[in-house]
C-alpha cells in the first residue's frame, strides 16, 4: 500500500513545444504508466520549470523527465540542465531528430543525460517503453524516498529558525530540516522565489511557501486547530500543560463541552522534558513528548477541542458567562474556566544572553538542538529536575555537560534519583555556587564568563551551547484586575483566599470558594500557576482532574 501511495504521487514529465507531439507523448505514457504514475506535460521549458517548482514545494516525486531538443527560447538541453537543480535525482531523456544526434551525445556530458530517443519512437512497445522501464527501475532503486510533508529551510544560527523547529516538534508536526547553505535547501529557496535573506522558509504540505511565519499562521497552515468551533462551552481550559490536559481529559470524558486553549504547544515545561522517571505507571520513564502526545490524543478522543497558537489576553465576567479574550480581539465564552497557564523559565539577565537566544542560548530542553551537541561541551544553568533531566539526556552524546548551580547543592531542588544518576555519569560535572556573568559571541555563543558567588572570582570558558532552567515565572499578567494573585504573580485559590476567615472582596455567594476556585466564582486554577503548588507533573494532573470535579459542583449549584 505504501508503494502504491508513493507511486500515485510520482510524476513522469514530458516537454515539447509542438502541441501535437506533446499530446502524443503524453498519450503513449498514460497508456503504459498512467495507473501508477502521474503524467504531466508542458509545452515550453519555462512552463515545465514552473511546474517542477510547484511539485517540489508540494513534496511530489519526479521519476523521469523527457524533453524535446528543439524548442524556442530554451532548448531541451538547457531545460534539463536547469531541471537538474530542482530534481537532481530524476532520470533525464532527450527527444531528438536524427540530425541532432551529435547534440544529444554532447548532452550526456553537459547534463548527465540518462538516454536519448530518436523521433519518431513508434512503435512505443519497442522504442519507448523498454527504455522507460529500465529508467524507472533504476530510479526506484535509488534513494528517492519522500521527505515529511512540511519542510523548513533555515540557518543553523537563526533564532527564528530554531523557534519554528521547536514549535513544530513540540506540536508533533513531522517536518524535514534543510540548511539554507546546502544544495537541497537552496533548491527549495529557489523554487519559492527566495534568496535566503529572510529565514526560515516553511513549505506546507500543500506546497505553500511561508516566509518567517508567526506561530498562528504556521499552526493554521500545518493542520493545527486555531479557531473554536462554537461560541459557548461548558468549560474553557487555558493552558495545555499536564494540568490543562488533565482537565481537558476529565472534563470531556464526563460530558462537558470542553475547549483547551494553548498559546504555544501542549505539554508545557513537562512536554520539553527528555525523560520523566517518577511519574506513576511508567517504571522505565517516559519522555515529556510521549506523555503529552498520549494525553492530547486522549482528550481529543473524548471530544475536547484543542486550539494551538492562541494567546489569551483577558478574562471577563458577563453575568453567568466567563469570557476569555484572545490577542486578535476574538473571544470564547463558557459557564466555567480552569486556569492552567503554568510557568515559564525566567530569562537569564547576564549581558549578551538576550542577543544570543536561539543562537547557542536556549530556554528549556530545546530537544531539536540535541543532535547538534554531539561531541561538544554543554553548559546547563539550573538545579531543579528539569535541568537534571536535560543533563542526563544531553550527556549521551555531548563531550561534557556542566551543571551551573547558584546554590550550595542540588539536594534543595532536585529529586534524589536524579542526583544519583548525575553523580554516576562520567561526563557530567556540577559547579555549585556558580552563576553566568556574561555570554559572548558574534552571531552565535562562543564563550561564557562564570562567577563564583562566594569569592567573586570570574573565569572565561569556551562554550557553544547553554540551556537555561532558572526559576519559574507564572504567565498571569493578563489576569490583573480580575483574579487575585500573590506578590510573585501566582494565583490565589480556596483557603488562601479566606486566611482571615472572611471571603475575598466582591465575593457574593453564601459559600466560601471551593478548594481550587479563585475569587471569581466558576473560575478555577490548577497546576504550577497556583500559589504554593507542588510543581510536579503528577500533582498538576491531579489538580486538573480535581478542578473538573469542582466545576461540576459549581454548575450544579448555579
Amino acid at each position: 500500500m505504501a508503494q502504491a501511495a508513493e507511486a500515485a504521487r510520482t510524476v513522469i514529465m514530458t516537454v515539447d513545444d509542438d502541441p501535437g507531439v506533446s499530446r502524443a507523448v503524453a498519450r503513449d505514457l498514460r497508456r503504459r504508466y498512467g495507473e501508477s504514475y502521474r503524467i504531466v506535460r508542458a509545452e515550453s521549458g519555462e512552463s515545465a520549470l514552473q511546474a517542477l517548482r510547484e511539485l517540489k514545494l508540494r513534496g511530489d516525486l519526479v521519476a523521469v523527465i523527457l524533453a524535446d531538443y528543439r524548442m524556442p527560447q530554451m532548448n531541451g538541453i538547457e531545460f534539463l540542465e536547469r531541471a537538474l537543480d530542482v530534481y537532481p535525482g530524476a532520470r533525464r531523456v532527450l527527444l531528438t531528430a536524427y540530425a541532432d544526434t551529435n547534440a544529444a551525445i554532447d548532452a550526456i556530458n553537459v547534463v548527465d543525460l540518462d538516454h536519448y530517443l530518436l523521433k519518431p519512437w513508434d512503435p512505443p512497445e519497442e522504442k519507448l517503453y523498454p527504455v522507460l522501464d529500465d529508467l524507472l527501475d533504476a530510479w526506484r532503486s535509488s534513494d528517492h524516498r519522500p521527505v515529511p510533508s512540511t519542510k523548513v529551510v533555515g540557518h543553523r544560527w537563526s533564532a527564528r529558525s530554531s523557534d519554528v523547529r521547536e514549535f513544530l516538534a513540540r506540536n508533533q508536526v513531522p517536518y524535514r530540516w534543510y540548511s539554507s547553505d546546502e544544495p537541497e535547501g537552496r533548491r527549495l529557496l529557489a523554487a519559492a522565489g527566495q534568496d535566503g535573506q529572510r529565514l526560515p522558509l516553511v513549505v506546507t504540505p500543500d506546497g505553500t511557501p511561508l516566509v518567517e511565519p508567526g506561530a498562528p499562521e504556521l499552526a493554521a497552515r500545518v493542520g493545527l486547530a486555531t479557531t473554536p468551533e462554537a461560541d459557548f462551552y461548558d468549560l474553557v481550559v487555558v493552558g495545555g500543560g499536564p494540568a490543562g490536559l488533565g482537565a481537558a481529559v476529565y472534563g470531556a470524558s464526563e460530558g462537558l463541552r470542553t475547549v483547551l486553549v494553548e498559546r504555544s504547544a501542549t505539554g508545557g515545561q513537562a512536554g520539553q522534558s527528555s525523560r520523566i522517571e517518577n511519574y506513576l505507571g511508567f517504571p522505565d520513564g517516559v519522555s515529556g513528548a510521549q506523555l503529552t502526545d498520549r494525553a492530547r490524543r486522549q482528550a481529543a478522543k473524548f471530544g475536547a477541542e484543542i486550539l494551538t497558537a492562541r494567546e489569551v489576553t483577558g478574562l471577563e465576567v458577563n453575568g453567568a458567562a466567563r469570557t476569555v479574550r484572545f490577542s486578535d480581539g476574538s473571544a470564547v465564552a463558557a459557564h466555567s474556566v480552569i486556569l492552567a497557564t503554568g510557568v515559564s523559565y525566567r530569562q537569564l539577565q547576564a549581558p549578551g544572553a538576550g542577543d544570543l537566544t536561539g543562537c547557542g542560548v536556549f530556554y528549556g530542553s530545546a530537544l531539536t538542538e540535541a543532535p547538534s551537541c554531539q561531541g561538544h561541551d554543554v553548559y546547563i544553568v539550573g538545579g531543579a529536575n528539569s535541568a537534571g533531566q536535560a543533563a542526563m539526556y544531553l550527556s549521551r552524546g555531548a563531550k561534557s555537560v556542566t551543571l551551573l548551580v547558584r546554590g550550595p547543592s542540588l539536594s534543595a531542588s532536585m529529586s534524589y534519583y536524579l542526583i544519583q544518576q548525575i553523580e554516576q555519569a562520567p561526563n557530567i560535572s556540577v559547579r555549585t555556587g556558580t552563576v553566568v556573568d556574561a555570554a559572548h559571541g558574534t552571531g552565535r555563543l562562543e564563550r561564557l564568563t562564570l562567577r563564583d558567588t562566594k569569592t567573586g572570582e570570574t573565569e572565561d570558558v569556551d562554550a557553544q551551547w547553554m540551556f537555561v532552567f532558572i526559576g519559574a515565572a507564572p504567565l498571569t499578567d493578563w489576569l490583573d484586575g480580575t483574579v487575585l494573585r500573590d506578590e510573585r504573580g501566582f494565583i490565589l485559590a480556596g483557603p488562601d483566599l479566606t486566611a482571615d476567615g472572611r471571603p475575598p472582596g466582591g465575593w457574593e455567594l453564601d459559600r466560601p470558594p471551593y478548594h481550587l476556585e479563585t475569587n471569581v466564582p466558576g473560575v478555577f486554577v490548577a497546576g504550577d500557576a497556583r500559589a504554593e503548588s507542588a510543581k510536579r507533573v503528577a500533582s498538576a494532573v491531579g489538580e486538573g482532574a480535581m478542578a473538573v470535579m469542582l466545576v461540576h459542583r459549581y454548575l450544579e449549584q448555579s
